[in-house]
């Protein structure tokens, strides 16, 4: 999954709950300027900042490592 993808999954969940940004800045612990940064398509957001906002937006996130064939 493309950073993009993440971007508007976040956005779009936040905006059917309804919330601000605002709001989830302070629910999550992540700063709004980060926020907004994330939103726009700008920076590029730890795990640990993922994890605080699926957790305040009730989504789960998952990392999925996998070998793609190279014998490394």
């Amino acid at each position: 999954m493309h950073s993009r993808e993440i971007f508007n999954i976040v956005k779009a969940r936040r905006e059917s709950l309804n919330v601000t940004q605002e709001t989830l800045a302070q629910l999550s612990g992540v700063a709004l300027r980060t926020l907004k940064q994330f939103e726009s398509g700008k920076g590029n957001p730890t795990l640990q900042t993922l994890q605080k906002l699926g957790d305040a937006l009730g989504l789960e996130v998952t990392v999925v490592i996998k070998n793609k064939g190279n014998n490394v």
